[in-house]
């Protein structure tokens, strides 16, 4: 096989791979089994398009071949029970004997496509496993890629994905949209999943990068698969708002050597306008579906504020107090305190921001939390006192794992006692 084709196979199999197994889940009922079929028809597509070409409608060969293999499944697997049996004659019937391939991908696959997100991202599984199996399952990725991505071994990730896989058949995991409440907590756990895979890659908590950029995309893409197939939930088009508008300053948050750049030195002429346009839709469509904002629009509208802002100056701080005090009623969390005290600060001083800060000192979850030192290194640096901004910096980059992050930490230490030593109008770096 020629260099390019395996590229075009990889790239339809990232493209498609999703609705194929999600087609296949419903047909045998366990996910395991449908990506080890669907898997089987990608061995078949390597085997055979470098000799026949690939065809019109490559995903619609796939699913054929999945389902086929599905079908023979069936039909030699005696243990099954009476309702699978029925469905493979079905399936026999419509599709083994007059192969279709413009209508394997049929009118159920979104709704298909949407029982395998809520699987995957089911609260039975750990939040690891759950973050493994959805890159595996929605997303396309190789162990390999998984494991690159998190800084972990493959033998650990394909440990999780197994072990995932185990859980969802020992717990008989349905697969089917949930409804009413448990359809709500369920969508909860999705939404964590997704951003959390977009947080991993927007601020990467350990290794050499700041940015994981193919991470950011891959959630922006589930994402907005799920706003297509869930458009009436307000806070699927919140998530995608808030990524998309997260998303638009990734080219303006590094400088030329990969180091950190921070919001208020970004140039904002960097910033994406056409992920911006997006955003700024989505968080419309999410506030015109309800009135009552949840966690991730209130948190979009945050960062609407920012995006909005021509300068650093502009910033419309009291707004995004505001938002904040909304967000930490509807999500009470410290960290979210912790960011309230950062607008506090800005909007109406160091030291106001800095008592909130203080209050939080005993917070055990902040404990370990490098932000909440360089937060509070930022506030006393700016009111003056650098010996003790200084103190607060370097334990922040004691805490994290990222390189970059700790050497951006390291620099801002390095500032201080520079200006302890000369003054503030020191500034060589």
């Amino acid at each position: 096989m020629t260099t390019h084709t395996h590229r075009t196979v990889d790239a339809i199999w990232r493209i498609e791979s999703a609705r194929i197994i999600a087609g296949i889940t419903r047909i045998v009922s366990d996910v395991g089994l449908a990506e080890e079929l669907a898997q089987d028809a990608l061995v078949s597509a390597l085997q055979q398009w470098p000799d026949s070409g690939i065809p019109d409608n490559p995903g619609a060969w796939l699913m054929a071949a999945a389902k086929y293999r599905a079908i023979d499944l069936l039909r030699r697997n005696k243990r099954l029970g009476e309702r699978q049996a029925e469905l493979g004659r079905e399936l026999e019937e419509r599709e083994l004997l007059v192969p279709d391939y413009d209508t394997a991908l049929d009118d159920d696959i979104g709704d298909d496509l949407l029982r395998l997100v809520f699987i995957s991202c089911h609260p039975v599984l750990t939040t690891e496993a759950r973050v493994a199996l959805t890159l595996r399952l929605l997303g396309g990725l190789t162990t390999t890629e998984i494991a690159r991505a998190f800084l972990v071994s493959e033998a650990t990730v394909a440990q999780r994905i197994v072990r995932a896989k185990r859980t969802l058949a020992d717990a008989h995991v349905p697969f089917e949209v949930p409804r009413g409440a448990e359809l709500c907590f369920r969508l909860s756990s999705v939404l964590d999943v997704v951003y959390f895979i977009f947080n991993e890659g927007y601020s990467a908590t350990a290794g050499d990068d700041w940015l994981r950029p193919a991470l950011c995309e891959e959630a922006l893409r589930l994402g907005r698969i799920l706003a297509e197939i869930i458009p009436m939930e307000a806070e699927v088009h919140g998530l995608v708002a808030l990524m998309e508008i997260q998303a638009s300053r990734s080219s303006a948050r590094t400088g030329v050597s990969g180091e950190p750049i921070l919001l208020f030195d970004q140039n904002r002429a960097l910033w994406d306008q056409l992920l911006i346009h997006r955003g700024l839709a989505a968080l419309d469509r999410s506030e015109a579906l309800s009135a009552e904002q949840g966690p991730y629009a209130l948190q979009a509208a945050i960062a609407a504020c920012h995006i909005r802002a021509r300068t650093p100056e502009e910033t419309d701080w009291m707004r995004i107090v505001t938002l904040y005090g909304a967000l930490s009623r509807t999500a009470p969390s410290p960290v979210v305190d912790l960011n309230r005290a950062v607008a506090l600060g800005m909007a109406f001083g160091p030291e106001v921001g800095l008592g909130l800060v203080n209050a939080l000192a005993g917070e055990p979850s902040l404990s370990r939390y490098h932000l909440f030192s360089s937060v509070r290194g930022d506030l006393l640096s700016r009111l003056g006192r650098h010996k003790e901004a200084c103190v607060e910096f370097e334990s922040a980059a004691t805490l994290t794992r990222n390189t970059r992050e700790r050497e951006l930490l390291l620099e801002r230490a390095r500032i201080c006692a520079q200006k302890l030593q000369f003054g503030n109008d020191a500034v060589t770096k």
